[in-house]
């Protein structure tokens, strides 16, 4: 692909893995490598560790998801994430942008 689309893929999916994330955690709570297993097998986000444990730091600190410790049989001590209430209002307002976002791009240009 040409470069320009390699960019302007690289800076959809920025805010799109976000929503994901977002989207995951409001079916319930997930611990760090559960997420990087579930997201890293949708179609075009090519999320890695790399990326997610960024992003959760950043939605932690946004105070858009908690985290909790747990103790594991099976290793060491997970990491949970929740979405707070106030993640749970931003990721209505992001599904409502994103649906008008998708709904306007179809319109243009007689796409529809």
């Amino acid at each position: 692909m040409s470069d320009f689309f390699d960019n302007w893929v690289v800076q959809v999916r920025k805010g799109v893995i976000e929503l994901c994330i977002l989207r995951t955690l409001a079916v319930r709570e997930r611990y760090g490598y559960e997420l990087v297993k579930e997201l890293s097998e949708v179609p075009g986000l090519g999320l890695t560790e790399g990326t997610l444990y960024p992003l959760l730091s950043r939605l932690r600190v946004a105070g858009l998801v908690s985290t909790r410790l747990e103790e594991s049989a099976s290793g060491p001590a997970r990491k949970y994430y929740a979405l707070t209430p106030e993640g749970r209002r931003t990721l209505k307002t992001m599904n409502a942008y994103i649906e008008t976002m998708h709904d306007s791009a179809q319109k243009v240009g007689g796409a529809e």
